[in-house]
C-alpha cells in the first residue's frame, strides 16, 4: 500500500501542473452555484486528495463530505470530469483486496467512516468489488467500536466515555445504508439507538437543542458533573446532527416505525433550530449567543443546517413551510460568505471555522472563549461540502 500511494503522489506531480493550466481557464458563472463551487475546488486542488490542504493521499473524513457533494452532482449532471477527481482519491488509497491506506481500524475513529459513503456510490457506478471490500473493513470496526454502557458509540478511542453530535453524521449514515445493502434490517435499531442516546443526554431544556457533547464519566473538565454536558451549542455541530438524521432517513425505509420516531425529532430540532436564524439567513458559531461580542456568523453550520432542512423538505419529513428558511439560509450563504475572482470567476467559501472540538491536548474547555479562538479560513472543506449539497436541493 505504501508503494502504492508514492507511485501514485510521483504520477500526480507530472500531472499537477498541466491540470492546474488546463482549470485555471474563466470558469463559466452562468452555472449553478453547485458546479461552480465544483469546478472552483478542481482549481484549487487539481487532485482530490489535495483538498483541506493536505500534503499527501490520507483516509479523511473532510474528503468523503466533499466528495460526497462531488458524486451528487455528477449524478445530476453527468460531466465525467467530476466522476473521475473524486474516483481518483479512492482510486489512490484502496487496493484490490480493499485495503485502505492510512486507515487505522485500531484507533477506532468514528471519523473514518464517513468516507465509506462515497464507496456504495462508486460501488454502483463500476461494479468494482474494492469498494465493497473497503466498505466491509470500516463496518468491521464497528464490531469493536467502545460505547458508552447503554450501547452509544465513543467518538474516538482517545476520547473515552464521550458522544459528539459529530460521530453521528460521522458513523449513522454509513451504517443505516451498509445495513440496507446486507439485507439486515433488524441492525437498523443499533443505528436508532445512537439518535436515541442523543435525545436523552444532549439536550439543554432552556434552548431545545443538544450540545457538542456529552462524556457518562463526567472526568472530562469541560463537562458539567451533574450532566456530563460541554457548556457551548455550537452551529457545527448541530449541522452534523442534522445531516446525520436526515441521511439515515433517506435510505431507511419509510414502513420502518423508528423512521417516524426520527422524523419527529428531526421537525422538533429544527422547529427550536430557525428561532436562532440571524436576519441575515445565517447562523452564528455559538448559536445561541448571537448578541455577544466576538461571536461571529459562520458558514459551515449554516451550509449544514441549510443543506438539511431543504434535504428534509424535499424528503417530505419537513413540512413545506421550512423551505423558506432553507432558500433564506442559502441566499445568507451567497449574500455573506461567497466571494468571486473577478479575473478567473473561482468562487470562495468564507468564514469558516478551521476546526473545534474537547478536551485534547492542547486541551480545548468548550468555552465561548475556545469556540472564538479557533481559526477561521476561507474553502475549509467543512463548509464547502455542505455548500454544494445545499444548493443541489434547492436548485441553486
Amino acid at each position: 500500500m505504501i508503494r502504492q500511494v508514492i507511485r501514485t503522489m510521483l504520477v500526480t506531480l507530472l500531472l499537477v501542473t498541466a491540470t492546474v493550466s488546463a482549470q485555471t481557464d474563466t470558469l463559466d458563472n452562468t452555472k449553478p452555484w453547485y458546479q461552480r463551487m465544483v469546478e472552483s475546488e478542481m482549481v484549487r486542488f487539481p487532485q482530490a486528495w489535495m483538498m483541506d490542504w493536505d500534503k499527501e493521499p490520507t483516509w479523511d473524513y473532510v474528503h468523503g463530505l466533499n466528495l460526497l457533494g462531488f458524486a451528487r452532482v455528477y449524478e445530476k449532471t453527468g460531466d465525467k470530469r467530476y466522476f473521475d477527481y473524486l474516483k481518483g482519491y479512492y482510486d489512490q488509497l484502496i487496493d484490490e483486496q480493499g485495503n485502505i491506506a492510512t486507515y487505522k481500524a485500531e484507533k477506532f475513529n468514528i471519523d473514518m467512516l464517513n468516507a465509506g459513503k462515497v464507496l456504495f456510490f462508486l460501488y454502483d457506478q463500476t461494479g468494482d468489488e474494492k469498494y465493497m471490500l473497503a466498505a466491509d473493513k470500516l463496518r468491521a470496526q464497528l464490531n469493536e467500536h467502545p460505547r458508552t454502557s447503554e450501547g452509544g458509540f465513543w467518538h474516538k478511542k482517545r476520547y473515552p466515555s464521550q458522544m459528539w453530535l459529530d460521530g453521528l453524521y460521522m458513523g449513522a449514515p454509513f451504517y443505516a445504508e451498509y445495513i440496507m445493502r446486507a439485507r439486515n434490517p433488524e441492525q437498523l435499531d443499533d443505528v436508532f439507538l445512537q439518535f436515541e442516546l442523543i435525545e436523552k443526554h444532549l439536550y439543554d431544556p432552556e434552548t431545545g437543542l443538544p450540545r457538542h457533547g456529552w462524556d457518562e464519566s463526567r472526568d472530562q473538565k469541560w463537562s458539567d458533573k451533574n450532566t456530563g454536558l460541554s457548556p457551548h451549542h455550537w452551529s457545527r455541530a448541530l449541522g452534523w446532527y442534522a445531516m446525520a438524521m436526515v441521511d439515515v432517513m433517506d435510505v431507511v425505509p419509510a414502513q420502518n416505525s423508528k423512521r417516524a420516531w426520527l422524523a419527529a425529532r428531526f421537525e422538533k430540532f429544527m422547529s427550536q433550530v430557525v428561532k436562532y436564524q440571524d436576519a441575515t439567513g445565517t447562523w452564528y458559531q455559538v448559536t445561541d449567543l448571537g448578541d455577544r461580542e466576538g461571536n461571529y456568523l459562520e458558514a459551515s453550520g449554516t451550509a449544514m443546517l441549510t443543506y438539511a432542512m431543504a434535504r428534509g423538505v424535499n424528503l417530505g419529513v419537513l413540512p413545506e413551510s421550512y423551505r423558506a428558511h432553507a432558500e433564506k439560509g442559502f441566499a445568507g450563504l451567497v449574500d455573506q460568505m461567497i466571494s468571486v475572482d473577478p479575473t478567473t470567476n473561482v468562487i470562495s467559501l468564507n468564514q469558516v471555522c478551521a476546526v473545534a472540538g474537547l478536551g485534547g491536548n492542547p486541551y480545548r474547555d468548550g468555552s465561548f472563549e475556545y469556540y472564538m479562538s479557533e481559526p477561521i479560513r476561507p474553502n475549509d472543506a467543512k463548509g464547502v461540502g455542505p455548500f454544494i449539497l445545499a444548493a443541489l436541493e434547492l436548485g441553486k
